[in-house]
């Protein structure tokens, strides 16, 4: 049972530069931004856009939204968050349980129970499941869940955490979700 949510991601500011027109005014520079791809387990890159701050006459920052907003979660499957999309999508999933794997492209332990993991998403269809990649653009998001250790599993209950498990200790995970869906 697909869960679809419609997020704003975070605001992206846009830098103006001078343009090379004869009139001297300034455009928007485009920036990249990341959604989450429906279904899937990776990230769609998009630009955003926006037009000409205060007729061109000054620069400055200003806020435009990304054309791509729109997520999709699928009970069933893990899906990829971010600093931006993690807790609009944990607040969207409700009074359902949320489980979160943060983790590390470098990390051994990681790769071992990521297979594990896909597996329990797969026979909880009642739960959704989160991966947060611990890397430099998901530091603070990381810095605030208190990640000490990877991989790091919490299990969040209406926009809570009510329990946590270190390392890839796949029995005590199995324990946690137990306890949480019974409790």
């Amino acid at each position: 049972m697909p869960l679809s949510l419609r997020i704003a991601p975070s605001p992206t500011a846009f830098r103006c530069s001078p343009s090379s027109s004869s009139s001297g005014g300034f455009v928007p520079v485009k920036q990249h931004c990341r959604i989450l791809s429906s279904g899937a387990v990776g990230t769609r890159i998009g630009f955003c856009s926006g037009g000409v701050l205060d007729s061109g006459k000054r620069c400055g920052s200003y806020v435009a939204r990304c054309s791509l907003e729109t997520v999709n979660v699928s009970v069933g499957q893990v899906t990829e968050v971010d600093k931006d999309t993690l807790w609009p999508i944990v607040k969207a999933a409700g009074d359902k349980i949320v489980v979160l794997d943060m983790y590390t492209q470098w990390c051994g332990p990681c790769k071992v129970i990521a297979p594990k993991y896909k597996e329990l998403s797969e026979k909880y269809q009642d739960m959704v499941f989160l991966k947060l990649d611990c890397n430099q653009d998901n530091k603070p998001l990381a810095k605030e869940l208190g990640i000490r250790v990877v991989p790091t599993f919490k299990i969040l209950k209406d926009n809570k955490v009510i329990k946590e498990v270190t390392g890839a200790k796949y029995e005590d995970l199995l324990a946690a979700i137990d306890a949480a869906r019974s409790g």
